[in-house]
């Protein structure tokens, strides 16, 4: 039965890394219909950088590693989430960089997009 319960939860941290990371990238897009949204985005956002810059703990890492080990299944590499799911396989490892790049540089853009968006409502109102 913790077989059973482990695995789900190792398929449960790997939707919710996946989900942070889509809305890491669109959120910003996301406050552009919603605006409550921005404030979430602004701390995903930072979470992000600091994990990437800080290296930060990724709590969600600790939770797969030790449902992992209770399934039964091989352990996450030392590298984490990122280094396993994304690196060499959704993009080479040589273009970390780069895609780094493109997402702060979709997520700049899209807070571009809200101050703007904000800009212009602000003055219409008046």
């Amino acid at each position: 039965m913790i077989e059973v319960v482990a695995t789900a939860l190792v398929i449960g941290t790997v939707a919710v890394h996946f989900a942070f990371i889509g809305y890491l990238v669109i959120g910003g897009f996301l406050a552009l219909r919603w605006r409550r949204t921005l404030a979430l985005h602004i701390l995903v956002v930072a979470w992000g950088i600091g994990s990437t810059v800080c290296a930060l703990p990724c709590p969600l890492t600790s939770v797969e590693r030790w449902a992992r080990a209770h399934a039964g299944m091989a352990p996450l590499p030392p590298d984490g989430f990122i280094a396993h799911y994304l690196t060499g396989v959704l993009y080479p490892e040589n273009a970390v960089g780069v895609v780094r790049a493109l997402v702060v540089g979709v997520v700049l853009l899209s807070w571009l997009l809200v101050h703007r968006h904000e800009f212009r409502a602000t003055r219409t109102s008046v």
